[in-house]
């Protein structure tokens, strides 16, 4: 079980202003699409500083997402929530579940935990899992490796996620069968190499 949020309404402290470009009159997508970023129960720092950088934003605007909203768990970076009439952006660090959020997003952007996948891919949703390289003995990239092998999920790290945003095709993907964990947990041996 997650602890709510202190201090602000997201529980976070900006650490720089964030800019959004703001188009005249009405939005340029009519029907925005949201994308959801989650970083599980710890901290992920670069992908939260990659993804709300103005490069990202841009690409993600470009590509008629107007709502973006953040779990940034336990780490320092924790941009503040804004809305503007082409882009809002809503933070928090942890809340009981995150399904509704997972539910209610066009394009999940995950660190690469295996919960946090499942999850996603249960749910059916486009997932694009961003490998934290930072880590030692990263068996994420393997499981981000084979789930994209088999066509069910992108990946990249924090250093591609703008290049990966701009290129993938979520329509490619292949949806992940339902239900079945002990598949699931065959799959993570196979990408682990047990």
């Amino acid at each position: 079980m997650f602890a709510p949020a202190t201090g602000s309404a997201s529980g976070c402290r900006s650490p720089r202003p964030l800019s959004v470009a703001e188009p005249p009159g009405r939005p340029i997508f009519p029907a925005m699409k949201s994308a959801f970023v989650t970083v599980g129960t710890t901290s992920f720092d670069d992908l939260i500083s990659t993804v709300t950088a103005p490069e990202a934003l841009q690409v993600l605007q470009g590509l008629g997402y107007g709502k973006l909203v953040l779990q940034v768990g336990r780490g320092a970076v924790c941009p503040e929530a804004f809305a503007t009439a082409a882009f809002t952006l809503d933070v928090f660090r942890f809340k009981n579940s995150i399904s509704e959020d997972v539910r209610s997003a066009d394009l999940v952007i995950s660190h690469a935990g295996a919960g946090s996948c499942l999850e996603v891919l249960e749910a059916g949703k486009p997932l694009l899992v961003v490998v934290n390289d930072k880590l030692m003995d990263n068996h994420q990239l393997e499981l981000a490796k084979q789930l994209h092998r088999d066509g069910h999920l992108y990946y990249c790290n924090t250093r591609t996620l703008v290049e990966t945003l701009q290129s993938m095709d979520v329509s490619t993907l292949k949806p992940f069968p339902p239900g079945q964990p002990e598949k699931f947990a065959a799959f993570l041996d196979k990408a682990i190499g047990i």
